[in-house]
């Protein structure tokens, strides 16, 4: 009965630090939050807490105690990263640690990981290998698809919700950003498997039409939950990876995997724009991650990036044939490469792209970009 006794006091001690956090997190900057990073300094924080929700691209850490191939807790992984290796898929921040930063928040925990007073400012719940379907990245075994992630978060609003009420939570959600990047593995841990027969079953445009079915259900379920402004991240050119440069002898892109993968962008945008339009209250905004790469490919010498074809750690054509290896010694000009690895780009390139998503112009993000979003006062219905 004494550990009972103690168990309930720790959670009711959570929940009160929760709410409080929530109470304090106004949205505008210069909000003073005792629990935060400063020890109680004023801050600038945008707004109270970002949630992020999809996979190896934003993972920071949810798969290191799964049954899981999709893993990145060792070295070289986090080599630039002040914490090294700590489930990140790149060689220090991944684009939501940078958006995090410009918001005034600090790093996101991930949701395997956060406790206690870790969890004030939001919590990352994406997972490598993960994807609209349930079914997307079983190669990987362990993996926590966009469905149970979202379950995940209903979980953590349940604290919320139970500590403030359901009006004082629905309040403070209102104010904070949803991340959501999800849909890449759909395709490389998917469509283009051959032990999967997605790819008899549907075409291209089959196929992007029964994701965006499932993606529009599941932004709507977290609507329902309480969000309400959302970032949704498109697609890059994924013909382009080393990945698949090194499925060609000539270690070209493949307009086939681009094209492949056109419908479902196309489809992601006319979704936003539908929910912008249906669900009160709402704000949707994209980011055009094929533009951004295009952009950084074409002015590559602009940003001070040389090699654009070839990961920095890895093994193989255009070192994508093997993923980074354990202990493997990377390329010592970091930031001068896009790709860190076969699939993921380095963490110069995920800053570059966090700052246009951040503050850009309706060409890379739209229709307003983050900063701009973040700045909306959205009352909850």
């Amino acid at each position: 009965m004494a550990n009972m006794s103690m168990f309930c006091f720790w959670q009711l001690l959570l929940l009160l630090v929760i709410g409080m956090a929530f109470n304090i997190g106004s949205g505008q900057e210069g909000g003073e939050n005792p629990f935060g990073p400063d020890g109680g300094r004023r801050v600038r924080e945008m707004v109270p807490a970002m949630f992020v929700f999809g996979d190896s691209l934003i993972d920071n850490g949810n798969n290191n105690d799964l049954p899981s191939f999709a893993k990145a807790n060792y070295f070289p992984y986090g080599i630039d990263f002040n914490g090294g290796p700590t489930g990140r898929f790149s060689n220090g921040y991944t684009m939501v640690d940078e958006i995090a930063s410009l918001l005034g928040l600090p790093l996101i925990p991930a949701y395997s990981e956060a406790s206690g007073d870790d969890v004030l400012h939001g919590v990352n719940y994406a997972s490598a290998a993960a994807g609209i379907l349930d079914i997307t990245g079983r190669n990987f075994v362990g993996r926590i698809p966009f469905d149970q992630q979202i379950r995940n978060f209903q979980s953590t609003l349940d604290q919320i919700t139970d500590n403030l009420g359901a009006i004082d939570a629905a309040q403070a959600l209102a104010k904070c950003i949803f991340f959501v990047g999800m849909g890449s593995n759909d395709y490389l841990n998917n469509y283009l498997m051959p032990n999967y027969q997605t790819k008899n079953q549907y075409n291209a445009q089959q196929y992007a039409d029964l994701l965006v079915q499932q993606y529009t259900r599941q932004l709507r379920t977290l609507y329902n939950l309480g969000a309400r402004k959302f970032v949704i991240a498109g697609l890059g050119r994924m013909g382009c990876i080393p990945s698949i440069l090194a499925q060609s002898t000539q270690g070209i892109c493949s307009e086939e995997v681009n094209q492949l993968v056109l419908p479902f962008n196309t489809n992601v945008k006319a979704m936003l724009n539908s929910l912008n339009s249906n669900l009160p209250g709402a704000r949707f905004i994209y980011i055009d991650i094929a533009h951004l790469f295009e952009d950084l490919i074409t002015n590559s010498r602009t940003y001070g990036l040389s090699v654009v074809n070839r990961g920095c750690c890895g093994i193989g054509r255009n070192r994508g044939q093997i993923t980074c290896l354990p202990f493997q010694t990377p390329c010592p000009n970091r930031d001068q490469y896009v790709f860190w690895d076969a699939f993921h780009p380095t963490e110069k390139v995920n800053i570059i792209m966090a700052r246009k998503a951040f503050n850009g112009d309706t060409s890379v993000v739209y229709p307003m970009n983050i900063q701009q979003l973040a700045t909306i006062d959205i009352e909850p219905n």
